[in-house]
Formats: C-alpha cells, sequence, structure tokens
C-alpha cells in the first residue's frame, strides 16, 4: 500500500491535474507537445546521458527492446491469424502493444520507485522506444511505400536523437562542456519530466470517442500489462543483467500503450478510436498492475 501512495497516486495525480484541464479549458495540446519535444527532452536527454557512465548494459538495453518489440508483432499477427482479424486491426493491435509509455509514464515511475541512479537508463530507454516508434510506427500505421519514407524522415527529424548522439560523441572523446552550458540544459531538462506528465494527461483528455472491441482490447491490454512484464522477467533471468538495470526493463515493459500511437492511428486512419481506447484502459488498469508490480521487485 505504501508503494501506491508514494508512487503511483502521485503519478496519477500530476496526469489527473492534466486531464481535467484539458476538459475544462481544451487547450492545444501540439503546442505542450512541442516544448517538451524541442526544448525539454533533448536537454534532458543530453545531460542525463552526458553524465551517465557507459557500459555493456545499454547495449543489452538495446537487444531487449528490439526483442519485446518483434515478440509482440509476431503474437498479433499469430491473433490475427487465429481471430480473422483485417490488416487494420493488426496493425492497431501492433500500435498498442508494440510501443510502450517510457517517457510521460515510465520516468516518473522509475525515478520515484528505484531512484535517480536508475534515471539514465529510464532515459535511454526512451530514446530507443522513440526511434521504434517514429520508424516502426509510422510503417505499421501505413503499411506503403510512403509511409516508409516518412518513417525516415521522422526518425532524422527528431531533436532527442541529435541529443543522445551528440552526448555519446562527448562521452566517447572526453568533451567538457562548460559548467554555464551543462547548468543551463540541467535546470530546463529538469522541467521535462512534469511537463510530459501533465502532457499524457492532456492527451488523454483529449480522447474524443471510444471503440471498445473488446476481443483486442482484451488481448492488446494483456500482452502489454502482463505479458510484456513476464517477457521481460524471462530475459533478464536467462541473461545476465546488473539488477538496477533489470529492475528498470521490467518496470518499463509493464507501461502501457505509448499515446503517441494514437497520432499515428490518427493520420492514417488505422483504427484510431480503437488504438486510443487501448491506451485509455491500459493506463487506467496499469493503476492496478503497477502496484502489484512494484510491490513485487522493488
Amino acid at each position: 500500500m505504501s508503494l501506491f501512495i508514494e508512487v503511483i497516486m502521485p503519478i496519477m495525480a500530476v496526469f489527473a491535474s492534466g486531464f481535467i484541464l484539458q476538459r475544462i479549458r481544451l487547450l492545444d495540446v501540439k503546442s505542450v507537445s512541442a516544448v517538451c519535444l524541442y526544448i525539454l527532452t533533448p536537454a534532458l536527454v543530453f545531460v542525463t546521458l552526458y553524465d551517465a557512465t557507459f557500459d555493456s548494459g545499454f547495449v543489452i538495453i538495446v537487444i531487449y527492446m528490439f526483442a519485446l518489440f518483434f515478440i509482440m508483432v509476431f503474437i498479433n499477427k499469430v491473433l490475427a491469424k487465429l481471430f480473422g482479424w483485417n490488416s487494420n486491426k493488426e496493425s492497431a493491435a501492433i500500435l498498442a502493444t508494440g510501443f510502450m509509455n517510457s517517457g510521460n509514464y515510465g520516468l516518473p515511475v522509475v525515478l520515484f520507485s528505484i531512484g535517480p541512479a536508475a534515471v539514465p537508463y529510464a532515459i535511454f530507454i526512451m530514446v530507443v522506444q522513440a526511434l521504434q516508434n517514429n520508424f516502426f510506427g509510422v510503417y505499421y500505421a501505413s503499411r506503403s511505400t510512403s509511409g516508409m519514407k516518412k518513417a525516415m524522415k521522422n526518425v532524422l527529424k527528431m531533436p532527442t536523437t541529435y541529443a543522445a548522439v551528440f552526448a555519446f560523441i562527448c562521452s566517447w572523446l572526453s568533451i567538457t562542456i562548460p559548467d554555464f552550458i551543462h547548468s543551463t540544459l540541467t535546470m530546463v531538462g529538469d522541467a521535462a519530466i512534469p511537463v510530459m506528465m501533465i502532457m499524457l494527461g492532456m492527451q488523454l483528455g483529449s480522447l474524443i470517442g471510444l471503440k471498445l472491441d473488446w476481443q483486442v482490447v482484451v488481448s492488446s491490454v494483456s500482452l502489454k500489462m502482463i505479458i510484456a512484464p513476464l517477457i521481460a522477467w524471462l530475459f533478464v533471468s536467462i541473461i545476465d543483467v546488473d539488477p538496477l538495470i533489470a529492475t528498470v526493463l521490467i518496470i518499463i515493459s509493464a507501461m502501457p500503450t505509448a499515446a503517441t500511437t494514437t497520432m499515428y492511428a490518427i493520420e492514417f486512419d488505422t483504427e484510431p478510436e480503437l488504438v486510443s481506447s487501448i491506451t485509455f484502459i491500459s493506463t487506467i488498469v496499469s493503476v492496478i498492475t503497477l502496484t502489484i508490480l512494484l510491490n513485487i521487485i522493488t
């Protein structure tokens, strides 16, 4: 119960503030998202990765993230065959289960439940997930040549990509940035996590309609909230992983559907109401599942 009060409840309270504000005022979520995407998050990514000590754990994270994604794709293709889903439903299920909310939700949960030492790993996961989301998310939402081109453009337009690359270069070449730049970026980056949390609440508050195709919803939510963390547990049990990284991987894997998947579903008309429904329901269900998970592993 203490973990629910100390970790989950404060996070949900911040989400709720964004949700309520959006329902009352109907603000432009894209403007808040742009500030977060182009200013706050790149600063957070650069400073955290710049200050981190890179080791083999980061390679393991990349391997795991791609393994988890393709496992989810495979399972959904099997389910599509069994239940006779059309390509749009299959794509919607892949969007809903292949991409977890590692930023708006995962970062604060890792920070509050494990501590600052785990944040660099969580941020690196967020960067890898963002690359996957901007490439594979667009691909599975569009399933076309133009979609593939757009996917590549999205990856190249991502400021967090360049922030991460620059941080790696500085670390590799032992480049020291001036203190005044570091302190400025730290100050800006510190605002990223609370703003991302509020933004998720606003995104959920912007949802207009829900489509309760229970076959897809139940299977997707179950894959996202139960099967994914079990896959993570199996992975860290087989592979020799630092206990801190293992805990981060399990927690991040248990995150609900990424809210950005709804954006792709809307843009390419890939069952947007269904993807929105899974995003909303998985976020609500996560209050229970994450509370149980945190009590088990922390």
